[in-house]
């Protein structure tokens, strides 16, 4: 199966100037991934309607949204389409008083002959490395409360980690990186156009193995401020 991470920006291009839904749309659907992790996705009350279902139409029969924020009318969170079916969602607030509201969206995928159910988390921290600390620490004991201990787990995101501490805390929940196990380190991804910092994140626990999938530059380069990760993942055989 194959996962893809990107924060969409609300479906504006990097300056925010002009919509690129029906560009980004197109891109994702190229890609084709089975499960996409999305984040800064405009809910049912944005000017047309929900971005996920939107971007999900006729491709992702699945999908599931957690609400973050709300401004001006209009929310917006993260969002998790998926080729299998969704048993369950649920939206786990990582806010930090006095800063713009953060979620954690777990799901929980029934994946065909593939034994256990997949658990899979949608991601967005916050800005400030003291409320990172905290909301990792949220996720962390939220795996550990919502996730079996032989369940396959995948958690992406924007992780806003541009001091590269995130791992201190994730390694101990038995997440490993992607991209740091493939390569040494993590993906640049921020800004899109010329990529400097390491932000997103693929991070997986309990599979067989998970392997980076080279992304093109465009069009992505023009339709957020994030670059997109995607990664291969082969889940274990022979579970009960």
């Amino acid at each position: 199966m194959q996962v893809l991470t990107v924060n969409i920006h609300k479906g504006f291009d990097i300056f925010n100037n002009r919509s690129v839904l029906h560009e980004l749309r197109a891109a994702v659907r190229v890609v084709g991934s089975d499960v996409v992790f999305l984040q800064e996705v405009q809910g049912a009350s944005g000017p047309s309607g929900a971005q996920y279902e939107f971007l999900a139409d006729q491709i992702w029969p699945e999908h599931a949204y957690g609400r973050n924020a709300v401004a001006e009318g209009q929310d917006h969170g993260n969002a998790v389409l998926s080729r299998y079916p969704v048993l369950h969602s649920e939206n786990h607030d990582l806010s930090i008083p006095g800063a713009e509201p953060r979620g954690l969206l777990h799901c929980v995928l029934a994946v065909p002959d593939e034994g256990p159910e997949l658990h899979v988390m949608c991601a967005h921290l916050g800005l400030r490395e003291s409320h990172r600390r905290l909301q990792l620490a949220r996720l962390c004991d939220t795996v550990g409360r919502h996730v079996p201990d032989d369940a396959p787990l995948v958690v992406a995101g924007d992780f806003n980690d541009w001091r590269l501490r995130a791992d201190e805390q994730l390694t101990p929940c038995g997440l490993r990186e992607v991209f740091r196990e493939a390569h040494g380190h993590h993906a640049r991804s921020f800004p899109s156009r010329w990529p400097l910092l390491r932000l997103d994140r693929i991070y997986v626990r309990g599979v067989a193995s998970a392997l980076p999938v080279p992304m093109a530059r465009r069009p992505w380069d023009r339709l957020s401020d994030h670059a997109p990760l995607a990664a291969d993942i082969e889940l274990l055989e022979g579970r009960p």
